[in-house]
Order: structure tokens, then C-alpha cells, then sequence
């Protein structure tokens, strides 16, 4: 049986944060090594513990979700990062994306769907709440990354279309027969093609295109 994972819970809410708690350690996957109810703390936490996962709300008083955010994806980027919130408002979503997020999920999640998605951020597969897909579409800078759709190389798509099935680069890798290395290739010319920041914006990105959409799909 695997080790479980190390995880970091931050939220403001006590009860919410004791109900989680209870979640993932019953589900034998994780173990729950903090949970504070700042940014601050969990930083401080963070930087003793250095937890494989962290379960972040966005909106907390002082140091707030997204500096927190920020401030993993700078000082601990090996650490998967998952954003958990009630806010579904599209600039949230966005800024969560831009900022590096491994993961965005909203706190009305059932259960066994948050285990689910969580688990799979936790083996480097992003996860976005299906509900919010349709919120980032039709903003400017996703239009420019739509222009780009031809650019593709065929590895680059096939490697697009396994990013947005969830895929982490190791299975990536062993689907399309090449290297870990490769992979992390064109997921970096696919960054930076699409104008785009983070795995998971890329997975959103996908599945907003869709597979094949006319002459401008991406497959």
C-alpha cells in the first residue's frame, strides 16, 4: 500500500477545516499533518512541514488565498497547490489559473468528488471543477490564445488532449512512448504557444476548445 500524502489544510473556517480533516483521513490516502486558519500560518506551517498537498481556501482575512497561492508557487513549487472556495465569480477562477493552482474546486463539491479530484492534483493531475469550464471562456486573453490553435505541432496536440483527460507527464510519457523529459517539453512550448501559464489552465483551455472545432481546432 502507498504512503499517504501529506496535507496541509487553510481555510478560516473551523468547522469546515475539521470536516475535511475527517474526510481525507478516512479515506487512507492522505494524512493531515496541519491546518491553521490563516495564510501566515499555513506559510510558517509550510515551510517546517513541507507537505506533498495543500488545500487552500481564496477569500481568508489577512494574507489571502491568492497571495498564499503566490507565494507556494514561488517558495515550494513542488508542493500541488488546490484551491478550495464557494467562489465561482470568473476573475477568481482566472487569477487562481494565472497564479499557478494545481487545482480549483468548489466547497458544495460532494464528497466523494472532492476525494476524487483531490487525489488526482495530488498525482499531478490538474483538476478543475466541472462548472466553471463555461465561466473562462470569451475573455481577450483566451481569444489570443485561441490564434495559436493552428501552431500546434501533432506531438503538442496529442500531448494538449492528454493534459485535458488528466494525465499526469509520467503517464504522458508512457502513452506516447517517449521521455518524462520530452513531455515537460512541449507542455513548456505549449505554455507559452497558448499564451498560458499553468497546467491547469491548459487542461481548461482544451476542454473550452473542444477536440476538433472546424479549421481552428486543435486537433
Amino acid at each position: 500500500m502507498n504512503a499517504p500524502f501529506d496535507l496541509l489544510l487553510i481555510d478560516d473556517h473551523p468547522l469546515l477545516r475539521r470536516g475535511l480533516a475527517e474526510l481525507f483521513e478516512a479515506s487512507g490516502a492522505f494524512r493531515v499533518v496541519g491546518s491553521v486558519s490563516s495564510g501566515a500560518a499555513g506559510i510558517e506551517l509550510a515551510r517546517e512541514l513541507s507537505p506533498h498537498l495543500v488545500i487552500l481556501d481564496l477569500h481568508m482575512p489577512g494574507i489571502d488565498g491568492l497571495a498564499t497561492l503566490e507565494w507556494f508557487k514561488r517558495d515550494l513549487p513542488a508542493v500541488n497547490v488546490v484551491v478550495l472556495t464557494a467562489s465561482a465569480a470568473r476573475e477568481d477562477v482566472r487569477a487562481a489559473l494565472r497564479a499557478g493552482a494545481d487545482g480549483y474546486l468548489l466547497k458544495d463539491s460532494e464528497p466523494e468528488a472532492l476525494l476524487a479530484a483531490v487525489s488526482a492534483c495530488a498525482h499531478g493531475r490538474a483538476r478543475l471543477d466541472p462548472a466553471l469550464a463555461l465561466l473562462l471562456a470569451g475573455s481577450p486573453r483566451e481569444r489570443g490564445a485561441g490564434s495559436a490553435r493552428l501552431d500546434l505541432t501533432e506531438r503538442e496536440r496529442q500531448t494538449l488532449a492528454l493534459i485535458a483527460e488528466g494525465f499526469s507527464n509520467k503517464l504522458i510519457a508512457r502513452q506516447l512512448g517517449i521521455s518524462d523529459g520530452t513531455v515537460k517539453v512541449y507542455v513548456k512550448h505549449l505554455l507559452s504557444k497558448l499564451k498560458l501559464r499553468s497546467r491547469l489552465e491548459l487542461a481548461a483551455w482544451a476542454h473550452r476548445s473542444g477536440p476538433s472545432a472546424g479549421d481552428g481546432g486543435w486537433r
